[in-house]
């Protein structure tokens, strides 16, 4: 399933990355890696706010669709 759907709160394992190239290496960039854990701290409007890797970080519902989890 999407990150989009996960409930804000649950630690959950990411599985894969989609998209081209260049938002896998973006989203890699920020920590969001093929077995690595996150967690959904709050979503405003599809938008989320996630911590992975000990650090919040802000992302558009449309990036957060590609991590499936």
């Amino acid at each position: 399933m999407p990150l989009t759907l996960a409930v804000p709160g649950e630690e959950i394992i990411i599985r894969r990355i989609g998209g081209n190239e260049e938002v896998r290496a973006h989203l890699q960039n920020l920590g969001f890696v093929p077995g690595g854990t996150v967690m959904v701290v709050n979503s405003i409007g599809g938008n989320l706010i996630v911590n992975v890797k000990g650090a919040r970080v802000a992302i558009s519902k449309e990036m957060a669709q590609k991590i499936m989890v």
